[in-house]
Formats: C-alpha cells, sequence, structure tokens
C-alpha cells in the first residue's frame, strides 16, 4: 500500500511551500512486493503536485495521462486559478474511470491528493476520493497555519503519526524538516511491510511551477523511486537527504551554506 504525507512549511510571515512525499512500495498478495513505483508527480507548467495511494493501476494510468497533457500545454486554460485547476483535474480523473471494471478489478479505494498555488502566497489541498460506496468526492482540507502536516493517508498513517507525535513535541516540532524526518525515519523502521522502499517527493515554492525532488537514502540517490547513478543525476535537481538538509547529489554531502539539520530522535 502507501505511506502519503502532505504538509506545508511557512516562514515568519507566509506559507513558503507545501510538499507531497511517500514511500515507493507496490504491493500484492503473499509478500510480493515492488519497491520502485511512482507515487507522487509534479507538473512543470503549473504550480500543482499530486500523489496517491490505494489502488495502484488506474491512478498510475490517470496521472501519467496528465502529466503528458501537462507537458505538451493542453491541460489547463491560460490564467486558471488553482480552485479551477483543482477542478479540471478532478473531473478529468472522474471522466476516464467511467469505463473502468472498477468493482471487479478494484480491491482498495483510491485517494489522490492535489496541492496548488495562485499568485505566490494562496495555496490549497484536495482530496480526491473514490469509494466503492460513495463513488467519486472532491474533499477540501485545512492548511495549517504554521509549518505543519495536512494530512497522512494510506496503511502506514498510524506508524507515522505516532513517530509524529515525538518529532512534534521535540526541538524541530513546527518544521517543515521534521515531517520528512519523520517520514524517512518511519520507513526505516515501518512494520507494515506494505509500505517501504525509498521515499518520493515533490513540491512548490512560492515561486515558479510542480518541483521534482531527488532524495539521498540510505547513502543512495533516488529520482521518484527510482535509483540513479552518478551519471543519471542532473545539476538542475535540487536534493535532499533523509534530513532533509539540501545536499549535493553528486557527493550526497550538505551542501556548504545549507543549514544542518539534526535529527535528535536517531
Amino acid at each position: 500500500m502507501t505511506l502519503l504525507v502532505a504538509w506545508i512549511g511557512r516562514d515568519s510571515r507566509k506559507i513558503s511551500s507545501i510538499y507531497i512525499a511517500s514511500d515507493s512500495r507496490f504491493s500484492w498478495t503473499n509478500a510480493i512486493k515492488f519497491d520502485y513505483g511512482r507515487k507522487v508527480f509534479a507538473l512543470v507548467n503549473s504550480p500543482d503536485i499530486l500523489g496517491y495511494c490505494g489502488d495502484v493501476l488506474y491512478p498510475t494510468i490517470a496521472l501519467t495521462q496528465i502529466m503528458e497533457m501537462d507537458r505538451d500545454g493542453i491541460l489547463f486554460p491560460p490564467g486558471s486559478t488553482n480552485n479551477q485547476r483543482s477542478t479540471i483535474l478532478f473531473n478529468a480523473i472522474k471522466d476516464k474511470f467511467i469505463n473502468y471494471p472498477s468493482k471487479e478489478v478494484l480491491a482498495n479505494d483510491i485517494e489522490i491528493i492535489h496541492a496548488s498555488r495562485d499568485n505566490e502566497v494562496n495555496f490549497i489541498c484536495n482530496i480526491f476520493r473514490w469509494t466503492k460506496k460513495d463513488n467519486w468526492q472532491i474533499v477540501p482540507v485545512e492548511i495549517p497555519d504554521t509549518s505543519d502536516k495536512i494530512i497522512i493517508l494510506g496503511t502506514g498513517e498510524k506508524e507515522f503519526y505516532n513517530r509524529y507525535l515525538d518529532y512534534y513535541r521535540g526541538i524541530n516540532g513546527k518544521t517543515s524538516r521534521a515531517i520528512f524526518k519523520c517520514l524517512t525515519h518511519s520507513l526505516l523502521k515501518m512494520k507494515d511491510l506494505n509500505c517501504g522502499g525509498p521515499p518520493q517527493l515533490v513540491g512548490i515554492y512560492n515561486r515558479f511551477n510542480g518541483k521534482n525532488f531527488g532524495v539521498i537514502y540510505e547513502d543512495k540517490t533516488y529520482y521518484l523511486g527510482k535509483e540513479v547513478t552518478p551519471n543519471e543525476i542532473m545539476n538542475n535537481i535540487e536534493w535532499r537527504n533523509e534530513l532533509f538538509e539540501v545536499s549535493d547529489g553528486f557527493s550526497k554531502n550538505i551542501l556548504p551554506k545549507s543549514q544542518k539539520q539534526p535529527d535528535e530522535l536517531r
């Protein structure tokens, strides 16, 4: 299944960022697993990010098509607001589902997080949720006033939340980095075998469009769940290590001017 987390970063004046992160494990019965599945997406032509949990196949199909429409500039009308883009995404996902054999092939519900920005500070977050009982619904999620989680989803939710309480009460509580530290710490200690693999991360800053991050995890480099070699690492990718420190993808060291973020709970 999945551990899927969305959160905001806030400075002294405003929301400065919003992130979605997840594990990378696809799991089936009989302990069959695949630890390199993509679960988070960043749109390159608008400030929008998505992540999903629950059923794997349909979100993968729908979101891959949406990413290609975004890449070719045919997804949103010019000047669309964040709420309009959220509605367009929800309708696209829901409409594609009409002919999908859901009752025959879906054992799990589907939950898709959509986070978006309008102007520099107007951030929103919605959940696109499908269940056999209620079909598709769009559920707005409140944005917190401080750097904090927005929502936790997936089978790893309870383990993450129990550990997050320790981070929240610690010296790094109410910070963006505490969430990601808790995620990587949880994946390293996860008892739920349906969650695992490397973390993957997307985000939006006050400016620019959706952003994919590289992640340094257990001394390896990953991009959207895929392990990458030094030859595949590009200079335009921003890298974060397990402590959310801004790092160099080649050396795996924290960048010289970056602030160290020690983790007192490891």
